[in-house]
Formats: C-alpha cells, sequence, structure tokens
C-alpha cells in the first residue's frame, strides 16, 4: 500500500506557497505560472490557510465586483485538512472525497513538507494497479518464479 511518502519521493517536494497578505492577482498568477491549482498559505507560525482555483472561481461569482487589492487571507481557507506520510494513498482519497477538496497540504511536526493533488493521488492509484497487473500476469505465465 502506497503512502503519501511514497508519492512525493516520485512527484518532488517542491512547494509554491503564498503569504495571507499577499494579492488575490499574485496569487491567480503564480498559479497560471507554475500550473497549479492550489497554493498554501505560509506565514511566519506555519500554514494557515489554502488558496485554490476553487476558491477564486467562488470569489469571483459571488462578488460580481473584483478588487485586485484583496488579499488572501481574505479569501482562503482557514480550516485546512492535511495529511502526514505516512498515510496512504487510500486514506488521501477518502478526505479529498469527504471534504469535497482536490488538495491536501502535507504536514509532519507542524512543518508544510509538501502538497499533493487529487491527480497525484489518481496518477498513484494507476501505478499501484499497473504494478499489480504485472505481477500477476508475471505469477500466471510463470516469468521469474521458481526459474
Amino acid at each position: 500500500m502506497q503512502t503519501v511518502k511514497d508519492l512525493i519521493k516520485v512527484k518532488g517536494d517542491q512547494i509554491w506557497f503564498i503569504q495571507p497578505k499577499a494579492g488575490i492577482l499574485q496569487a491567480l498568477e503564480l498559479m497560471t505560472q507554475k500550473d497549479i491549482g492550489a497554493l498554501p498559505v505560509i506565514d511566519e507560525t506555519g500554514l494557515v490557510g489554502i488558496i485554490s482555483e476553487r476558491d477564486i472561481v467562488q470569489l469571483l461569482s459571488a462578488a460580481k465586483v473584483f478588487f485586485p487589492e484583496d488579499t488572501i487571507e481574505r479569501y482562503m481557507t482557514h480550516e485546512v485538512i492535511t495529511t502526514t506520510l505516512d498515510s496512504t494513498i487510500e486514506e488521501c482519497m477518502t478526505a479529498m472525497t469527504n471534504f469535497h477538496i482536490r488538495h491536501l497540504p502535507v504536514v509532519e511536526n507542524d512543518k508544510l513538507v509538501g502538497l499533493i493533488s487529487i491527480g497525484d493521488v489518481v496518477k498513484s492509484v494507476i501505478s499501484e494497479r499497473d504494478n499489480m497487473i504485472n505481477n500477476l500476469e508475471d505469477y500466471i505465465v510463470g516469468r521469474g518464479y521458481g526459474q
């Protein structure tokens, strides 16, 4: 069973983040530039929120008026659902499904160490399934067993 630690080894541990006082446009520019769908929000105390594409779309559709100087802290999700390096991919899928979220910050010892997306989780599940199929095919045809 794969863990978040296994996933991050494959994905890499690069984390793009933003500060609470940054503007909404700055977040949009960073997400566009890095081709990512969410940014952890970090201040001097650590992880304080997360802002996603969905948050910004909901902001724009509800506000009807957009103020580019609005800050992230006003619109970010403050109560962040997180995971740990030891969590299984299945646990992450369950959390993402139950809470209707697409991104999970990875926290160890109160420190942000990664961010995984639903896309990362799906890739991991597909990879694990493909490995299982290959192993079963090898077993069925006797490849690598007792030769």
